[in-house]
């Protein structure tokens, strides 16, 4: 079935989940009081599913592709963060290895999304 809407995407629902899941796990010590790490992860777990609909909603396939391909780098960017916030002891080690769990599921989906609008057009 061909989306609608963006919101119909799995991968876009899939990654306002995890965004919702980084924003509740930054209101928590100590990940709470570093200001500018916290700004940081939580921009780039939005960046995500804020891409999927921004391109969802442009005028060309090439433009969608393209704002898949900056949610798909946010995803990386997001994994970095989640790594680093277990290394200066913000996370868990089972906590960030769930969390960049979600966010390379959310990469693979964001491949397949990305080859599916390019079997579209030529």
């Amino acid at each position: 079935m061909v989306a609608q809407v963006f919101e119909d995407l799995d991968v876009w629902r899939k990654a306002m989940d995890l965004a919702a899941e980084i924003y509740g796990i930054c209101r928590k010590a100590p990940l709470s009081r570093d200001y500018g790490f916290r700004d940081q992860i939580q921009r780039a777990a939005v960046s995500i599913p804020a891409n999927i609909a921004e391109g969802y909603e442009r005028d060309s396939d090439k433009e969608y592709i393209r704002y898949v391909f900056i949610a798909k780098g946010s995803s990386g960017e997001l994994r970095c963060l989640l790594r680093l916030a277990h290394r200066l002891g913000y996370l868990h080690h089972q906590e960030c290895e769930d969390l960049v769990e979600k966010a390379q599921e959310i990469s693979r989906m964001l491949n397949g999304l990305i080859a599916s609008i390019k079997r579209r057009f030529p």
